[in-house]
């Protein structure tokens, strides 16, 4: 047994129709729980596509990414991901929660990676969420005797995002803008992004954030001269998330009583900004509404702010600002490369094991975190603000500004861990959470807290999206 078998202690076990049916082949397996650090070249990666002619199980390991265009050119034929809720009704017949590697347990027939046979020992989902079956190379390849095998992974070390080297972001935008639109004639990116201007209401939101002078009748006054706004923040005021005592009869009133100063201008800086680039009509499927992850991430990270010794403690309103507005990157690829976003999509879906990252430095050779810190800088946001974004991916950052991004780094990863948002589940390093001066056990512990109140948050979210 190796060093990551299963201890026996644990009660996690094989769903029951993968035991009989490793059995009935005459497989011989170890179970082991899926931690961090297991080899990624190890682990296999099951996909369920299809097209019209039916549907096709790919198998590849998941130190690669699955390119559909390169699929494409093998099979001829256009595949996509199984619409999610037919593949939970199919593993729901068997009782499983996730699709194993396994070609046996469907009829549909099955390509593979051949590189997965280089590895003496691989790791495939048992179908139950954190326990891997070990089984031999030799093994695995008498149950691919019906598959067939091709090279058409992308090995992830030769995909870069660029995580680090915030002084080449202009030049790669506007590479990637000028290869994947037609305006190859501008040279500026600022004139070759048609970017709508910023809402006059959020530019006087802007100023009034930077204004120590500013006071509630200065925020009443400007949430006031816009209608729609005025009446979301009566909304959110009155809203059971919030539990404000009696009726909330006006702006001022929702400012005084519930929400405060911070909360108000935050939020509506964040819903002027979200209103500026409309929600795209495409998704992946799997992904959390862009609205609900945004407010599940702000709350979580105004809980750990509020959590974090008081000497650290960075700015409140603008680490909930960064929650609020950590995938605005999102957005802007869906409003630049509205050709090319629905493919981002297409290759989310089948690559759900990996950074959006990875799918994004790919497909157009920058990430939504590079195109969404420009767009925070060109629109002067506060320095913070474009930090927290653009490195919000980098668990290891520890330069200017760090408190953001590691804030961000933190919630998404915990957030994550309880199913909410999309990509893999991610290790949490100590020494994050040392930079921002938490236990894990009391970051766990915001997370739950803010957890509590999921059905008031979700409808907090839908009026983000009403709006």
């Amino acid at each position: 047994m190796t060093e990551a078998a299963l201890a026996p202690e644990t009660t996690l076990h094989a769903p029951s129709v993968i035991r009989l049916l490793l059995g009935k082949l005459g497989i011989a397996y170890e179970e082991v729980l899926d931690r961090h650090g297991l080899k990624a070249s190890r682990k296999v990666q099951a996909v369920l596509v299809e097209d019209a002619v039916g549907a096709l199980m790919v198998l590849f390991p998941q130190s690669q990414l699955l390119d559909l265009n390169r699929l494409a050119e093998l099979t001829g034929r256009h595949l996509t991901a199984v619409p999610t809720e037919r593949l939970v009704k199919m593993l729901g017949k068997h009782s499983l929660s996730l699709l194993p590697g396994l070609p046996a347990l469907t009829t549909s027939p099955c390509l593979y990676e051949e590189s997965l046979l280089r590895e003496p020992k691989l790791l495939i989902n048992s179908g139950e969420p954190g326990l891997l079956l070990e089984i031999t190379s030799e093994d695995f390849k008498t149950m691919l005797t019906k598959a067939s095998a091709a090279n058409f992974g992308e090995n992830l070390t030769s995909i870069r995002p660029n995580l680090d080297r915030p002084n080449d972001d202009r030049k790669e935008i506007t590479q990637a803008v000028q290869a994947f639109t037609a305006r190859r004639i501008q040279q500026r990116l600022e004139e070759t992004i048609e970017i709508p201007p910023l809402a006059e209401t959020a530019q006087k939101i802007i100023k009034l954030r930077v204004d120590p002078d500013a006071t509630i009748d200065d925020i009443t006054g400007v949430v006031e001269t816009d209608p729609a706004l005025a009446a979301q923040v009566v909304s959110w005021a009155g809203s059971p998330y919030y539990a404000s005592p009696g009726k909330i009869r006006s702006v001022e009133d929702a400012i005084v009583r519930v929400l405060g100063f911070d909360l108000v201008i935050n939020l509506a800086l964040g819903l002027a900004l979200g209103k500026t680039l409309s929600l795209p009509k495409d998704h992946p499927q799997h992904a959390t509404p862009y609205w609900q992850q945004s407010i599940y991430t702000a709350a979580v990270i105004e809980g750990l702010t509020r959590a974090m010794p008081r000497a650290q403690r960075p700015e409140a309103g603008l680490t909930y600002l960064a929650g609020l507005l950590h995938n605005f990157g999102y957005l802007l690829l869906a409003h630049v490369f509205p050709p090319h976003f629905s493919l981002i999509c297409r290759h989310l879906e089948v690559n759900q094991h990996l950074c959006h990252s990875y799918v994004e430095q790919h497909l157009l050779g920058i990430s939504r975190e590079q195109i969404g810190a420009w767009l925070m800088r060109h629109w002067d946001m506060p320095e913070e603000l474009a930090v927290a974004l653009r490195f919000q991916h980098d668990p290891h950052y520890d330069g200017p500004f760090a408190e953001y991004p590691n804030l961000v780094c933190l919630t998404v990863r915990l957030l994550r861990a309880r199913g909410i948002g999309s990509g893999p589940d991610e290790d949490i390093p100590d020494a994050l959470l040392e930079r921002v001066g938490l236990t894990r056990d009391k970051a766990n512990d915001v997370v739950t807290k803010v957890l509590e109140a999921e059905v008031l948050l979700r409808e907090l979210a839908s009026q983000f999206s009403q709006a």
